[in-house]
């Protein structure tokens, strides 16, 4: 289900996730909104995932540091009477373009009409590729202090982990900032075992993807990127066969 449709203006602003990256986990609402737009408007790495969906269509892409930029560039187009798709990989709400839209719109053009069309966020789909890591309490906290300063990043780490929640770490290392997923580790091991499962997904669903299974111990010497989620059990979390599980509390409660 879509996003509330808000504004009044002729133009619109659909923000659409397309998942993580394969076609078959595009959801049907983000093909449609694609097509029918009149101007795509995106990251190119995310907008290079769907060419099929781009034919014939007017295109303006830009490179990654660029997201005020592309909103208020979709916000003007709108606001021309365009029906525009400002397209996010995931799910434009989590870590995305769906907030920033909305500040650019409240600033620059309230009537501009907002919709937001949800995806499958990186979180879900590499969850399944692990196997069933998200079946309890979990928190997911972005290493990327661009915007967040690192002391409150830390902050979170040391409640999430304290607190046993599965943590699904977001943007846990780039070429630049490399050590804060060592930090990450440093500070959950204060709070879990040296072998609870951590599973690290590497672009998800998409021809180079990698999935790894290791445990917090080994963590500093997993392969990681900026297409990377980590995902670090609790307490409870269990490896078997090469998947991830953390049980849901009904062995203490029913006979399985």
């Amino acid at each position: 289900m879509a996003g509330r449709d808000t504004g009044s203006g002729r133009g619109r602003v659909a923000v659409v996730g397309t998942g993580p990256g394969s076609m078959d986990h595009l959801t049907p609402a983000a093909e449609k909104a694609i097509k029918s737009a009149d101007i795509i408007v995106g990251y190119k790495t995310y907008l290079d995932l769907i060419p099929e969906l781009l034919v014939n269509k007017e295109i303006l892409s830009s490179r990654m540091m660029q997201e005020v930029d592309r909103c208020r560039k979709a916000v003007e187009l709108a606001g021309d009477g365009k029906k525009v798709a400002l397209v996010c990989g995931g799910d434009p709400g989590i870590y995305a373009m769906a907030g920033l839209i909305y500040e650019v719109v409240i600033e620059n053009n309230p009537d501009v009409a907002v919709e937001i069309i949800p995806g499958l966020a990186a979180l879900n789909s590499c969850a399944a590729r692990l196997g069933a890591p998200l079946m309890h309490d979990f928190c997911a906290i972005s290493l990327s202090d661009l915007l967040t300063p690192m002391e409150l990043i830390k902050k979170r780490i040391h409640a999430a982990a304290s607190a046993d929640f599965v943590i699904v770490i977001y943007n846990p290392k780039s070429k630049k900032r490399t050590e804060h997923i060592l930090t990450a580790r440093k500070i959950i091991l204060k709070y879990r075992k040296p072998e609870t499962p951590v599973g690290i997904v590497t672009a998800a669903t998409r021809k180079q993807e990698t999935i790894q299974l290791t445990t917090l111990a080994d963590l500093d010497k997993a392969e990681i990127n900026m297409q990377s989620t980590v995902i670090v059990g609790n307490s409870t979390t269990f490896s078997w066969q090469g998947v991830m599980i953390t049980p849901r509390g009904y062995r203490s409660k029913y006979s399985i």
